[in-house]
């Protein structure tokens, strides 16, 4: 038996703007572009893809999931989101050495800092 990741879900009550954002986010490109359902890809028939479904009502409380980013620089990765719309949030994280974002509808996600050099 095999398993693969196919994608992840968000609810969304736009899902063409939410997934456009997040496309402009991570550098991928729009698999489907549908009003209802919208999915990005890293590259088309590439897996795994975010899929953006249509919900009614906002985002109530904080995400039981969410995507981890790890840019070469943090800093600068965070200033670039907060331009294209993204921003900080509190979850209780304390001080922590990673940066807990929201995307525009609220749903979080955390950027990291650059990796470490291996020895």
């Amino acid at each position: 038996m095999s398993l693969e990741w196919e994608q992840l879900t968000v609810a969304s009550q736009d899902p063409v703007a939410l997934g456009r954002w997040w496309c402009e986010v991570l550098g991928w490109v729009v698999a489907d572009d549908g009003p209802v359902v919208f999915e990005i890809q890293p590259e088309i028939d590439r897996l795994p893809g975010i899929l953006f479904l249509l919900t009614e009502g906002a985002k109530a409380g904080q995400n039981r999931l969410h995507i981890d980013l790890r840019p070469d620089d943090q800093g600068a990765e965070v200033e670039r989101l907060l331009g294209l719309g993204a921003s900080r949030v509190d979850v209780g994280q304390g001080d922590v050495p990673w940066v807990v974002m929201a995307d525009p509808e609220g749903n979080e996600f955390c950027v990291l800092a650059a990796r470490r050099a291996s020895a």
